[in-house]
């Protein structure tokens, strides 16, 4: 990992306490503090009825750099069970660029990999270009599955 000493880098499960850290991290990407969607993601990736974690967050040097966070489901809207949807990622701006994000991301295939997962999905923004070269760099590749979106 270019610029950080690996030794100093945990990636660990995902707690309460990460909360604030998490919000300050995605306000750097988002402009906006996301607080009551954060509560409400914390709240379900924390639930003890999920027997497996695929949540993490990433430590160096004691202090929370970045997370990633997701789901695995068992039926819903009909999908299979084996899947897994990556719902959000983000490294401190301080510390991008750096491998952190790809560290969070093979921890959280390696999870979902042990749970039974076979396919993980995710949705971006089409126009964001750094997060489309990341996920292109992990493996993802267009689903053959179609985004429907109705505006009331």
């Amino acid at each position: 990992m270019p610029g950080i000493d690996p030794n100093k880098l945990v990636i660990r499960v995902m707690k309460q306490e990460d909360l604030e850290r998490i919000i300050e991290i995605d306000e750097q990407y988002t402009g906006n503090r996301r607080e009551d969607y954060y509560k409400r993601k914390l709240e379900e990736v924390l639930n003890p009825a999920h027997r497996v974690v695929v949540s993490l967050v990433a430590e160096y040097d004691g202090e929370v750099v970045g997370f990633i966070m997701g789901s695995l489901f068992s039926g819903e809207f009909g999908i299979p069970v084996g899947v897994a949807s990556l719902t959000t990622i983000g490294v401190d701006k301080k510390f991008a660029g750096r491998g952190i994000g790809k560290e969070l991301f093979d921890q959280f295939v390696t999870n979902a990999k042990a749970a039974g997962i076979e396919k993980i999905y995710t949705r971006i923004e089409w126009n964001d270009i750094d997060l489309l070269k990341f996920l292109s760099r992990a493996g993802f590749t267009p689903s053959t599955q179609i985004n429907l979106e109705l505006k009331v």
